[in-house]
């Protein structure tokens, strides 16, 4: 590996490791009362069709 690579590499590392942090952070995040509202409203109106 060059030594432009490594540098490319673990930034590169470092950026894939945040994404995942802040994807796993927003998994854990409890679903807004107005998006569960929303959801209950809809699969409301599917039941009727």
């Amino acid at each position: 590996m060059t030594t432009e690579r490594k540098p490319q590499a673990k930034l590169r590392q470092d950026i894939d490791e945040n994404l995942k942090r802040v994807f796993d952070d927003a998994l854990e995040d409890e679903i807004p009362d107005r998006f569960k509202q929303l959801l209950a409203e809809l699969k409301a109106k599917e039941a009727k069709k």
